[in-house]
């Protein structure tokens, strides 16, 4: 079964709020074995037109327990903090 990934791009408009939809997304990572490979790190556009924001990468061990991450109560919180206060856009990549 080949792995997944989720790819973030957030627009935080409220990054003092924002604290806390980040506080309640990282219990939910660690509540569905999420492994973080970029939070917020500093980005370099290298081709086209694409600014991201503040990018985030997840890896998870499948396309199936990356959606239950996303479907899941604890990141319903994160979902409800983070109303207002951020642009969200996300998918989930199947891996090799």
């Amino acid at each position: 079964m080949p792995s997944a990934y989720i790819l973030a791009n957030v627009d935080v408009k409220d990054p003092a709020a924002y604290e806390e939809y980040k506080r309640l997304s990282t219990i939910a990572m660690k509540a569905h074995g999420a492994e973080v490979c970029v939070r917020g790190g500093k980005t370099e556009v290298l081709e086209g037109d694409w600014t991201p924001h503040r990018v985030v990468l997840l890896k998870f061990p499948s396309v199936e327990k990356a959606k239950a991450f996303y479907a899941s109560t604890e990141y319903k919180a994160a979902i409800e903090a983070r109303k207002n206060i951020a642009v969200m856009r996300m998918v989930v990549i199947e891996g090799v």
